[in-house]
């Protein structure tokens, strides 16, 4: 949440700083703000709203500047406004900063501080970080780097920081803690930014901050990175992995579009390599390389959030009847203060799209602690849960800007498909014969994927019917529920309408009591081991005067007799149908909320990468 850039250099600093801010604009877009920097001078400019506000707002100010910081909000502390949005500054205006995360210990700090005669003009707790900065390098009459890491002695909670001041010119200031940000390195110019996506053309060789480490970035000079007990740390140089092309539209109105069609590729992309020998076997090396911690592990707890929680739902039905573990599912969020118990017997994975979520980074620590075998799942190479996890996969799908997530979803249930097929193997509770044809069947899942994507048109008519709906029911079982949640959360988040995912069975158990002619129920029934069983649950939303749309597979006669509108899908096996049967869904919600003239790619209140709790 929230997007930080900085740069250092000869370039035009405030374009440079306004694309990153574009680029970044996908993890927040409540106001945006800009601090321009040189010798003995820092313009800071604001605005509530998006980046574009921004830059019709800096038309005709002073950005001539040599250096300087940026962000974009998503907010925590004090509500949207141009007095609210960030960078914020000192008092005697010297010193500026941006801040990512919250900092908890906030309220005890400003009281402090006002007793020693600082006066306060906004609601956020970044303000009194660098009110405090900016009185300890007064009391001690020290550098801006010495007064960084003294104030963040002081704070509880997250962050992600980067200061700039007024008599220390081209030179920034960052540091992190449960919160990411990443240094750029080019030619006599450096980037700071929460991902690599702002400088990705111009340099591909990144350093990735670790938390507690201060980064010093000079003009002309090199990088230095100190812990906080002053102590200069090695500096490791990574290659990014990451093009241009990836982060723009390619011809398409939407990303989310964009990444909803390109999931033919991205699946094809995360299985590469990984089934080989014409799907004869299924390699993780993840798994094979640590393969006594899967083959005597006592059960399998899946720690996730929102869309990855959804995802783990299904990957704990594939690892139980694949592999015959026990496996839990637990919001991490609750997770982190439920006391959990766990033994160093147990193998805790840990799924998040970005790799930096906040409450799935704080459930491996406690399973780290506990002694557990930590596995992460994620999509961004160099994040910080495959940099604290003590082995994973990445589910190589690419950038994903949408907040949205739909290629990161499918991309992560094949991972756990994957994953429980090299543990199913290891433990021989599926037999070769089984796993060759799984192998095959998932090799074919990217051209499957692309016939599904061809319902694309009878959806977009489909979605005038039900725009204006203001409630949905979503239903399936066994592995279609997951699908259902999933389904629901995509139509909430860009659509703004009601939705809820139910296991089918549990309707009768209260939500029947919803269902009339406005509430339509979306039904998720591929012909698998429980069809005849939901055949019944759609006879009951009908019997009611419900209108129904039916995910079916090819060749259906039987709900397709009963059901009001059919979206047809390719056979597939059971496991795999998670992966078919949400793309449907996917376009369904895109194109509602298309009519509805809704922001698919920048819904409200959401921001792609939680990093606050």
């Amino acid at each position: 949440m929230c997007g930080i850039v900085g740069y250092v250099g000869d370039g035009n600093v405030y374009k440079i700083l306004i694309n990153g801010l574009y680029r970044l604009e996908y993890r927040g877009y409540d106001s945006a703000g800009i601090a321009l920097g040189s010798a003995g001078k820092i313009n800071i400019f604001k605005t509530v709203g998006k980046v574009d506000n921004l830059v019709n707002f800096c038309k005709d100010k002073d950005t001539d500047c040599t250096f300087g910081i940026a962000h974009t909000r998503w907010a925590t502390h004090g509500a949207p406004s141009d007095c609210n949005a960030h960078p914020h500054y000192s008092e005697d205006g010297n010193i500026a900063l941006v801040h990512n995360g919250t900092i908890e210990n906030y309220k005890l700090l400003k009281e402090a501080l006002e007793e020693h005669g600082c006066r306060f003009h906004t609601q956020t707790d970044t303000e009194v970080l660098v009110q405090l900065v900016s009185w300890i390098r007064h009391e001690n009459q020290c550098t801006l780097v010495e007064a960084v890491r003294e104030a963040l002695k002081q704070v509880i909670g997250a962050y992600a920081i980067a200061v700039i001041a007024k008599d220390d010119p081209d030179t920034i200031v960052a540091a992190r803690k449960q919160s990411p940000l990443v240094i750029g390195i080019g030619d006599n110019e450096t980037f700071l930014a929460s991902d690599a996506t702002p400088f990705v053309e111009y340099t591909k060789d990144v350093v990735y901050l670790e938390d507690e480490q201060i980064a010093l970035i000079r003009k002309g000079k090199p990088l230095k990175i100190f812990n906080f007990e002053n102590e200069e740390s090695t500096i490791n140089v990574k290659k990014l992995e990451l093009s241009i092309s990836q982060l723009e539209k390619g011809g398409y109105p939407h990303f989310m579009l964009k990444e909803i069609f390109e999931q033919p590729n991205t699946l094809l992309d995360c299985i590469r390599g990984r089934v080989v020998q014409g799907g004869k076997k299924v390699v993780l090396n993840g798994v094979n390389d640590n393969k006594d911690k899967f083959l005597n592990a006592r059960r399998i707890i899946i720690v996730a959030c929102g869309t990855s929680w959804h995802a783990s739902l299904i990957g704990k039905r594939l690892l139980q009847d694949m592999c015959r573990i026990p496996v839990e599912v637990e919001y991490a969020s609750e997770f982190r203060y439920s006391n959990p118990v766990i033994t160093p017997d147990d193998v805790v994975i840990a799924i998040s799209q970005s790799g930096e979520t906040a409450d799935t980074l704080a459930a491996v620590e406690i399973a780290r602690k506990a002694g557990a075998f930590v596995y992460g799942i994620s999509n961004v190479v160099g994040s910080s849960i495959p940099r604290n996890t003590d082995s994973g996969t990445y589910i190589h799908v690419g950038p994903e800007i949408g907040v949205a997530s739909t290629k990161a979803f499918t991309g992560q249930v094949m991972v756990l498909t994957l994953l429980a097929l090299t543990i199913a193997e290891l433990k021989g509770t599926m037999t070769q014969l089984e796993i060759e044809e799984m192998g095959q069947w998932i090799l074919r899942i990217p051209k499957i994927v692309e016939e599904v994507l061809g319902l694309a048109p009878q959806i977009e008519r489909l979605s005038l019917i039900y725009t204006y709906a203001r409630n949905f029911l979503y239903l399936g079982r066994g592995y279609s529920y997951p699908v259902a949640l999933e389904g629901a959360l995509k139509l909430k988040e860009i659509s703004y309408i009601h939705a809820e995912g139910y296991p089918a069975a549990e309707m009768k158990h209260g939500p029947i009591a919803l269902i009339d002619a406005e509430m339509p129920s979306v039904i998720i029934a591929p012909n698998d081991h429980l069809y005849e069983k939901i055949v019944s649950n759609v006879q009951q939303v009908k019997s009611r005067g419900g209108s129904t749309i039916a995910i079916v597979t090819k060749g259906d006669t039987e709900i397709s007799s009963i059901a009001n509108h059919v979206l047809e899908v390719p056979k597939v096996p059971e496991m795999l149908s998670p992966i078919i049967t949400t793309i449907p869904l996917q376009l369904l919600s895109y194109y509602i909320a298309i009519n509805k003239e809704k922001d698919v790619d920048m819904p409200r209140n959401l921001a792609k990468s939680v990093t606050v709790e």
